[in-house]
């Protein structure tokens, strides 16, 4: 891990992918934010970490929220990383996608990703180092006749991505994003039922990802080693079937 990062912001940290990213940095020596919902997973995380040996606190903020997102913000202070990871998702199609519905996915996975680098991004690129990687999802790149509105919030996020190494990049600040494939988690779980080990027999490894896979590619682009790696998104999504064509 860099040796200037001491803090992180984790969005989405009580669960899935998030709760195994905080535990990875934790477990790094980083000083973890972990924001959520829930106050009791919350509570338990920051218990598990500092069992760990790590340092970690609890913030709960409605990222569907512009006002809560800016307060977040604001209590979090300097921090050297930031992980986007927090996201809704309805597997819907267009005519059952409601407003409301559509609004939150983009207020939620795409807005506040953004509001939160607006307000954290100049302090990194003022301290002349910083990394932000946002989760996005393969959705952004493969369409389906469902869940449109979320695939079209993660592929914002990853022009996003882009636009925000162009903008930090050249004072300190690498920002990368990581795509997952289907992932096992409570809420695919809850949603897809038994149909979710399924799913993950789509891709060339035959199986389902984990929370901690996806994690440790996280932990290696906020790494020293990364150090080269700028304004791209990382594919972890078990290999694209496609790809035995190329």
């Amino acid at each position: 891990m860099s040796t200037t990062h001491r803090t992180a912001l984790v969005t989405g940290a009580t669960a899935g992918i998030g709760r195994a990213v905080a535990l990875a940095l934790a477990e790094d020596g980083i000083e973890v934010i972990a924001q959520g919902r829930d106050r009791e997973r919350g509570a338990q995380l920051v218990k598990e970490i500092g069992a760990l040996g790590g340092r970690a606190r609890f913030e709960t903020a409605d990222l569907s929220d512009a006002a809560e997102v800016s307060a977040l913000a604001a209590t979090a202070g300097p921090v050297d990383v930031l992980v986007n990871n927090a996201g809704v998702y309805e597997l819907t199609s267009t005519p059952d996608t409601s407003a409301a519905s559509f609004d939150r996915h983009f207020a939620v996975n795409t807005r506040a990703p953004f509001l939160l680098v607006g307000a954290l991004g100049p302090g990194m690129a003022e301290r002349g180092h910083g990394a932000i990687v946002n989760i996005t999802s393969s959705g952004a790149t493969s369409p389906a006749p469902i869940g449109t509105a979320y695939s079209a919030s993660k592929a914002a996020l990853e022009l996003l991505t882009r636009s925000w190494a162009t903008e930090f990049g050249p004072r300190g600040v690498r920002v990368t994003g990581v795509s997952p494939g289907p992932v096992r988690s409570a809420g695919t779980t809850a949603m897809l039922g038994e149909n979710v080990e399924a799913l993950g027999r789509v891709n060339l490894r035959q199986r389902i990802g984990e929370p901690e896979e996806i994690a440790a590619v996280v932990r290696f682009l906020l790494s020293d080693a990364a150090s080269y790696i700028n304004g791209t998104i990382v594919l972890a999504n078990g290999g694209e079937p496609s790809a035995l064509a190329a």
